[in-house]
């Protein structure tokens, strides 16, 4: 991180050749919503810190007790299994370290390439025995590292002054681990060293194809657009799954408050598909560990800020995002909140 840091300085004190508007990209949330003119290379940085909390089964609050006494353990007809689950999770907090650039070879493409850093952590609850609402006890595990590399083309259909539209297509590359282990306190009172479930793990594991449209448009001070994208799994990983296919769509709003600060909406409609397949190491009564219990739908109202600086060399961004509902594959944890933070510059 502290090199990240002063690499960033060093860019900056370096000095940038293009001015940014506050309101010339889409709120820092967006990926791949705006391409480059031929030559121009762009830097940029972001950090997201997500809360997760609450078990949401369907559209409905579920609280652990009731979780425990009455939903079914999916590994149940395994041997020493109990019959409902007698693990859950409270709450889960992940941050990212984005970084990213952008190059236009010419003026009707550019490529785009991300990499990021991943820490997980997650709070348990677990009940005594086979059965009943006995609180054993509490524990917490944690998960760090790179995850999975993106490598993206933005291809120019239509360009006007007010509007332009563009493709997104591209690659995630299986970088990020999906064999991360922890220490884990089981109904029986143990605390044995297991693989973590899914939403723990760092990557997919998988190639995955990235496809998108997206259209923005500018009218005085008054900026809005629109993005469709999707990422779907092209094959099972080493450990014989595939983390369901995502589709995406975000529409947004920005109004220019002055040549150095704009505000900005957003509404994210989010669907995800179960997992496909199972980890065989991946065996424990907790939802986390189900398949089935992974996918769900999710809109999002998003507010955020963006500035440059006086000589518009540099922009800075943020976006508190929470959502307006959701439906999940329950018991599964839901989103309490996200923040955004971001920079972007062209050296």
């Amino acid at each position: 991180m502290k090199f990240l840091i002063a690499a960033l300085l060093a860019i900056f004190a370096y000095g940038l050749n293009a001015d940014i508007d506050p309101d010339s990209h889409g709120p820092v949330g967006v990926m791949g919503d705006h391409y480059h003119k031929a030559g121009e290379i762009m830097l940029s940085y972001r950090f997201m810190l997500m809360s997760m909390r609450d078990n949401l089964n369907g559209k409905k609050i579920i609280s652990p007790e009731t979780i425990v006494t009455s939903i079914p353990n999916t590994f149940s007809s395994l041997p020493m299994m109990p019959a409902k689950l007698r693990v859950t999770p409270t709450k889960m907090n992940m941050q990212m370290h984005m970084l990213g650039m952008m190059y236009a070879p010419n003026d009707r493409v550019t490529v785009m390439g991300m990499v990021n850093q991943i820490t997980n952590k997650m709070s348990h609850i677990t009940f005594a025995g086979p059965a009943g609402a006995t609180m054993l006890g509490n524990f917490e595990t944690k998960t760090s590292g790179f995850g999975d590399i993106n490598l993206s083309g933005l291809f120019k259909i239509h360009e006007t002054a007010q509007s332009r539209w563009h493709i997104n297509a591209g690659l995630s590359i299986p970088t990020g681990s999906i064999d991360k282990k922890g220490s884990i306190l089981t109904p029986m009172n143990t605390s044995p060293l297991v693989r973590l479930p899914y939403p723990m793990q760092l990557g997919s594991g998988t190639f995955d194809l990235i496809m998108g449209l997206t259209n923005a448009r500018k009218w005085e001070t008054w900026g809005w657009g629109s993005q469709w994208m999707s990422v779907m799994r092209l094959n099972k990983n080493t450990e014989d799954y595939s983390l369901g296919n995502q589709h995406k769509f975000n529409t947004w709003l920005s109004y220019q408050l002055s040549d150095r600060l704009s505000a900005s909406t957003r509404v994210e409609l989010i669907h995800q598909s179960d997992i496909k397949g199972r980890d065989q190491m991946i065996i424990a009564p907790v939802q986390t560990a189900d398949p089935d219990r992974q996918g769900g739908q999710r809109l999002n109202i998003a507010v955020g800020l963006n500035a440059v600086l006086p000589d518009k060399r540099l922009r800075m961004a943020i976006e508190i995002l929470a959502p307006s509902f959701q439906k999940l594959n329950g018991p599964q944890l839901s989103t309490d909140w996200s923040i955004t933070l971001g920079t972007q510059f062209i050296p």
